[in-house]
């Protein structure tokens, strides 16, 4: 009686090695790759065991967080005419097997989750279907494909007796994961404060949380505490401060200097009159970084470089924008030099402006590349613009129906960045015009006179001969 126990035990166990036998195993899984760079061609492998028969394999995208498989293969068994079919079920057998995906040129839609699933009919019956399912996430990395640097807040005017804040902008687009951004000045990197905030708009100098560093002190002479003086007099008299004073022209016009009235000016000079700015240290950065992602997964980085600029000797700096990127061989770069606008190339049309004529006057370059974006100002020397206002802001300048009376006048335009100001002049000669009669013209260029006159009474003496 107490045998019973111990066949029944016996033949559990026997009844499950029976099962196990019959419904056979499966174990799954895919290879492991490192990250991947957009455009290289990938495989995935899927290795599985068994000593099943084999249903299918399917290979499945992962989308939308798990929630949409996407089928990208499948191998179904069924339809397969070179298959080895395992017809004896008693004999346990183990085989390898491994299934591939290629893709030829991964894009950056391409990352995310991918799965194997693999099916093995039961040994016990053909009705069941075993299943089994390994996944792998492809990491999918994309090198930058812009760079780009421009100075924050410009066109912006230079100031010569008030330190100004300057802001350089790097912005890096269509990497993934985010690149590493930096600064070099002259070669060598920049030991920046990094900021997780914008800074707030003033307009002294920047101070670091480190151990104080003074970036400039202003020491001013006597000269030119007077030279300063005397343009707040000008600025609350209503003049306008000009950039230089006058001196003797490059070509004087004989004409001109008999006139008292009229401004004796060069034809281009450029601002090199600073304040001795005595510096103890080196210039304080401060750097801050900006993510923004894109919709196909990219990541726009902006780095924003801000610090008290001096033109002393901040003027042909050589800044220099520098990437580093997994996907990158080597570190990308942009370069731009800070550089006070000099000797503005002026352009009129036409050449030969006559009285009613629209003369154009345009700066079309400058004899060395400047940066950042200068502005331009326009006024007429000696007196107002044509339309009346004392100044023009703008790279071009219009004057519409010229009159005679303009003749000789002298304009001069400002260009002005942050490292720097020059005036460039020049004069416009109004030739007569045939079609309109010497005299006749006003001072908005439109015919009047005598002409007018005569054409007044010829239309009066028509009327009275109509009428009798």
């Amino acid at each position: 009686m107490r045998a019973a126990p111990s066949l029944r035990g016996c033949v559990c166990l026997l009844l499950a090695a029976i099962l196990d036998l019959a419904r056979g195993y499966l174990t799954v899984n895919i290879e492991p790759l490192p990250p991947v760079v957009a455009g290289d061609a990938v495989t995935l492998k899927c290795n599985f065991k068994t000593d099943g028969r084999m249903r299918e394999i399917v290979w499945y995208r992962v989308t939308d967080g798990g929630t949409i498989k996407q089928k990208i293969f499948t191998f179904d068994a069924m339809f397969s005419t070179n298959y080895s079919y395992m017809e004896n079920y008693r004999k346990r057998e183990d085989l390898v097997y491994q299934s591939t995906v290629r893709l030829p040129e991964v894009r950056i839609s391409d990352n995310g989750p991918y799965e194997c699933h693999v099916g093995i009919y039961d040994r016990a019956t053909r009705e069941k279907v075993v299943l089994a399912s390994g996944n792998i996430f492809l990491n999918v990395m994309a090198p930058p494909t812009s760079i780009e640097v421009m100075a924050a807040d410009m066109p912006a005017p230079f100031s010569r007796y008030q330190a100004q804040n300057f802001t350089l902008v790097c912005i890096v687009s269509g990497g993934k994961p985010a690149p590493m951004v930096y600064f070099k000045r002259d070669g060598e990197p920049i030991d920046a404060v990094p900021l997780t905030e914008p800074l707030e708009a003033s307009s002294g100098p920047f101070q670091d949380s480190r151990p104080f560093r003074s970036l400039l002190h202003r020491d001013l002479d006597d000269t030119k505490m007077q030279r300063s003086l005397s343009l707040l007099d000008a600025e609350n008299r209503g003049g306008r401060p000009y950039t230089e004073r006058p001196a003797r022209s490059l070509t004087p016009d004989p004409g001109v200097l008999l006139q008292p009235t009229t401004e004796n000016v060069p034809e281009t000079v450029v601002s090199r009159e600073f304040p001795r700015w005595v510096h103890s240290a080196e210039p304080i950065y401060f750097l801050r970084h900006s993510h923004t992602p894109g919709s196909d997964g990219t990541v726009e980085v902006r780095a924003l470089l801000t610090w008290t600029l001096n033109p002393q000797i901040d003027n042909e700096a050589l800044f220099s924008c520098e990437v580093k990127h997994p996907a990158l061989s080597m570190p990308m770069q942009a370069e731009v030099t800070l550089v006070a606008p000099k000797g503005p190339k002026i352009m009129m049309t036409p050449s030969r402006a006559r009285v009613g004529d629209t003369v154009r006057i345009l700066v079309h370059g400058f004899q060395n590349e400047v940066f950042p974006e200068p502005m331009f100002t326009w006024t007429r020397v000696g007196s107002r613009l044509l339309d009346g206002s004392a100044e023009f802001d703008g790279k071009e300048l219009v004057l519409e129906r010229v009159p005679a009376e303009l003749n000789g006048s002298m304009y001069r335009c400002t260009a002005q960045n942050p490292l720097g100001s020059t005036d460039t002049h020049t004069r416009l000669i109004v030739f007569e015009n045939p079609n309109i009669p010497r005299g006749t013209e006003d001072s908005n260029g439109s015919a009047s006179g005598p002409a007018g006159v005569r054409l007044t009474l010829v239309l009066a003496l028509t009327v009275v001969l109509e009428l009798t």
